[in-house]
């Protein structure tokens, strides 16, 4: 159960004025208001975006000049080599960039680092391998905006490059090979950087995920009407990057939401031979795709392959023209994910092991000797839901700490490592998840940093969950129609979550246990009453008093069941009323 909840409320003539002028229910209205989705115009926008309303490319800065780049290899026949990631995010990004380059008629490579053996981002080795290979032209996706090192070696050595990235730039200097971009950001040295990060871009493309300014980039050469590349071309890649923006957890808001609500439809149909072997072996054949649901299957198979092996063949899966090859990839994938979370339950159990439960550090700070690297990035995000703390999750080896974070919402964690970047080798990531390397010596000094940060940074409130509710209701407002109205706001997700409501002074009828630990009743307000159920909250059962009255947070749905189709209430919190 949460500790606070929170109402949101609007005045009610605006309300009022938001509901007529929309032509929705007051309940969505006050909803969207609390998404920040103010005006008439705007409910418009966001409720029919579709893949017709995305920006110019061109204004995301530096695509002016990728696309001069990348049209004039063309041009001299320069080999390309594209540098990804190896997360779904950047897999996902490289395919994407690959077909098309591919398909205007460019020679490409593509390298995806091993996580054990390279270690994160574009590092001078990747520079070498170009090289080898004849490259000319280095093209990153989801990564190198703080690459300085390997930056520099590119240019000594006469390579050109294009980082494209969304990763958050420096804002101190940290290499030597560097120049002041605007905002007195530091950037790497490079023929082009795309990276809706390092200037005012417009709110719709401000929070695209890699795969996301991949696809913008592959959205500018469509426009090129002296290259062999459509928008159609551009559109059949909208499934790769709803992928890599479901994985990414970048807001679901402006373009990502069309990115998304499209690329889900591609899906769902899976045209592509990898994308149909993917969800047959994730057990989504027949299955409605939501965003929720690839976070859970296709998603954690796709990561499996980067980190406990190698990632290369993922985008060969994801480029397939044979559903035969596919098939034979994606098993593969699901066996490495069986394995991976074999590995994190065991990663899981040594990491709770060192926390003392009964005086637990505003930030979780662990380190294991040899602990596997593939899976320190789930381990510090289950232990940072469990908690409610960021956590840091150190691998050591050879006296070198490699980790990853994870934070909560009131914790910039890319800004709290900023401020002690004298301790760390490396870092980069975003507001809430981050990537870290340091000695391990250091790690105690780390420590005492990070928690002097946090304490600076937030309240005590801070720490502890909180629930948001977007509007009270009764319990006759909640009927088919409104529950059909509320699936407009699809695709959820993070930065348009599940809408939440709440219900006053209800009555429990007929509670018991149900399924794995799900606790099921009726609630009931004077003469109407509604079918509800509380996943996993099987263990509140004993503490409910069935005399007093409660109130519920929850959010309604249609539930099919043997043929009929009645509405339930997914409980998500509920308290004695007062």
């Amino acid at each position: 159960m949460h500790s606070r909840w929170f109402i949101n409320r609007t005045n009610p003539e605006y309300i009022d004025y938001i509901s007529k002028s929309a032509s929705i229910s007051p309940v969505l209205a006050q909803i969207l208001i609390n998404r920040g989705i103010k005006t008439p115009d705007n409910i418009k926008k966001f409720l029919s975006s579709s893949a017709g309303n995305f920006s110019d490319p061109f204004k995301l800065p530096g695509m002016k000049a990728a696309v001069g780049e990348i049209k004039a290899a063309l041009i001299r026949k320069d080999r390309v080599f594209v540098h990804g990631d190896y997360d779904t995010d950047g897999l996902t990004g490289t395919a994407i960039m690959v077909y098309a380059l591919r398909k205007i008629g460019l020679d490409v490579y593509y390298f995806i680092p091993d996580r054990s053996v390279h270690g994160y981002g574009f590092n001078p080795p990747s520079v070498d391998t170009a090289m080898e290979l004849g490259a000319k032209l280095i093209i990153t996706v989801d990564c190198g905006i703080t690459s300085f090192e390997a930056a520099a070696y590119a240019k000594e050595n006469g390579l050109g490059l294009i980082i494209t990235d969304h990763h958050e730039p420096r804002t101190e200097n940290h290499a030597q090979e560097a120049e002041i971009a605007s905002h007195e950001y530091i950037i790497p040295v490079a023929d082009a950087v795309v990276n809706p990060k390092i200037a005012d871009c417009p709110p719709a493309v401000a929070n695209l995920s890699g795969a996301g300014v991949a696809l913008k980039v592959v959205q500018a050469l469509a426009g090129e009407e002296d290259l062999q590349f459509s928008m159609d071309d551009s559109a059949s890649l909208l499934d790769l990057a709803a992928l890599g923006t479901v994985a990414d957890v970048v807001p679901l808001t402006g373009e990502n939401r069309i990115i998304l609500k499209e690329g889900l439809r591609q899906i769902h149909t899976a045209c592509r031979p990898g994308i149909k072997a993917l969800k047959d072996v994730s057990g989504l054949d027949g299955k409605a795709v939501r965003a929720g649901l690839l976070s859970f299957t296709m998603v954690p198979r796709i990561n499996a392959a980067g980190r406990i092996a190698d990632a290369g063949d993922v985008i060969r899966l994801l480029l397939s023209e044979t559903y035969t090859e596919s098939l034979e990839l994606s098993e593969w994938l699901n066996r490495l994910n069986s394995e991976r979370q074999k590995i994190e339950g065991e990663v899981c159990r040594l990491a709770l092991a060192e926390i003392n439960r009964d005086a637990v550090n505003p930030v979780i700070v662990l380190a294991g000797e040899g602990w596997h690297e593939g899976v320190l990035g789930i381990v510090a995000s289950r232990i940072a839901e469990e908690f409610y703390r960021p956590a840091f999750i150190f691998s050591v080896v050879d006296g070198i700490a490699k980790g990853s974070a994870r934070s909560i919402p009131s914790f910039d964690i890319f800004r709290g490592l900023t401020k002690c970047g004298n301790l760390l080798l490396s870092f980069g990531g975003h507001k809430q998840a981050a990537g870290i390397r340091l000695k391990a010596e250091n790690i105690p000094a780390f420590d005492e940093a990070i928690q002097d940060i946090m304490l600076n940074s937030v309240s005590g409130d801070d720490l502890s969950p909180s629930l948001s509710i977007d509007a009270v209701v009764t319990l006759p407002e909640i009927n088919h129609g409104l529950i059909k109205e509320l699936g407009l706001l699809e695709p959820l997700g993070y930065g348009n979550p599940e809408p939440l409501l709440g219900a006053k002074m209800l009555e429990i009828i007929s509670p018991r246990i149900v399924g794995n630990n799900h606790i099921k009743m009726k609630l009931r307000h004077k003469s109407y009453h509604v079918d509800a159920i509380g996943f996993g909250m099987g263990k509140l059962f004993e503490d409910l008093n069935f005399s007093t009255a409660i109130d519920a947070v929850f959010t309604p749905v249609i539930n099919e069941w043997n043929g009929g189709r009645y509405i339930q209430l997914i409980l998500k919190a509920f308290r004695p009323s007062y």
